[in-house]
């Protein structure tokens, strides 16, 4: 008899593909987290898709599952940035929402061996884990820089090899599609710059060691954002002209995190605190003009602000990529002109 697992999710979508990817070899049933249904008795594990780094959703789940006191399976697992949780841990004084790292290995004694052989596509399980490995990098540096440690640069540079490694063989449409579906806030956008950025790259034929610069250059551009609250970074609607002040803080605080970081190339410093720049001078924090502009910040900024225009979040619908392209192809005497051109291949057709 199949396992009974339970999904819930804040988005009809993510429960349609979830459910696609377990019922192959799953009981499956879900429900929408602001339905607010108890999770039924029998369930042996249970998927959960929602950002749990917000208390409410915490709140929520906890009333959810209720009714019983254990899952068959008391360990936590992960699929994506979605937690498999066990309701022991749930309901514990400190549930590891946040332990992707320990998680993912665990994950594959339930989920993995299973998914391998239900005829679930390659495809989509590489694309999968290598946006997950990805989050856990993001989740890792901005954990560090806040207690005041040293980023582990190799394990972010592993992470974003295996991207730029996806984005290579299956294409950035795939590759956006996945992170959308999967991961959110912050690091939905760190995944996707880092996807775009290097597809960019691909796109201008750049040898590898300049396509490595890029990746790495996008891994690390938004750390500053560790030191702003989430109410902020996650705010829908218009910031405050203080909490935009706040916002424009971030390059020039992910500059100083990392300045000190030996294993950092120049290159990559100053793409961390460049890349809200315009050729104009009308970009921050040092209002540089084109002169003092690199190439490669040049096209991390294409590529940074392409990403937020199609991020999938849940105030507001993930924007067209031909929408998209037709803003930055309309901001000019910001960016280069001929890069603008290039890159609408990529915005449109890769």
């Amino acid at each position: 008899m199949p396992i009974a697992v339970h999904v819930v999710s804040d988005r009809r979508s993510k429960i349609a593909a979830l459910r696609a990817l377990l019922e192959p070899t799953f009981a499956v049933t879900a429900a929408l987290l602001a339905g607010g249904n108890r999770v039924p008795r029998n369930s042996a594990a249970l998927i959960v898709a929602v950002d749990l780094r917000v208390a409410q959703n915490v709140a929520v789940l906890k009333d959810m599952t209720q009714p019983c006191s254990t899952f068959a399976n008391a360990f936590p697992q992960w699929i994506g940035n979605c937690t498999c949780l066990s309701r022991r841990l749930l309901h514990s004084a400190q549930p590891p929402f946040l332990s992707t790292r320990s998680t993912e290995a665990s994950c594959m004694r339930l989920i993995g061996p299973s998914i391998s052989t239900s005829g679930v596509h390659k495809n989509s399980i590489e694309l999968q884990q290598a946006a997950a490995t990805g989050a856990a990098a993001f989740d890792e540096m901005f954990s560090a820089v806040l207690q005041g440690k040293p980023v582990d640069v190799a394990a972010a540079d592993i992470a974003a090899g295996k991207i730029a490694d996806s984005v290579a063989e299956h294409g950035l449409s795939s590759w956006l599609d996945t992170v959308r579906l999967h991961h959110e806030g912050t690091y939905q956008h760190c995944l996707l710059v880092t996807g775009v950025t290097v597809d960019f790259g691909l796109s201008l034929g750049l040898r590898g060691s300049d396509i490595r610069r890029l990746y790495m250059s996008a891994m690390f551009h938004d750390i500053g954002k560790a030191s702003i609250s989430a109410a902020i970074l996650n705010k829908p609607g218009k910031l405050a002209p203080d909490e935009r002040l706040i916002i424009e803080t971030h390059p020039a605080a992910g500059y100083d995190m990392l300045k000190d970081n030996q294993a950092i190339s120049a290159e990559v410093l100053d793409a961390v605190r460049h890349h809200h720049e315009y050729l104009d001078g009308s970009g921050y924090p040092n209002a540089l003009g084109a002169e003092s502009i690199s190439d490669p910040v040049r096209i991390l900024t294409i590529s940074d602000i392409f990403a937020a225009l199609i991020e999938d979040r849940r105030y507001k619908p993930p924007m067209s990529r031909q929408q998209a392209f037709g803003i930055i192809s309309g901001m000019h005497g910001k960016l280069e002109a001929p890069l603008v051109a290039a890159f609408r291949e990529v915005a449109l057709h890769r």
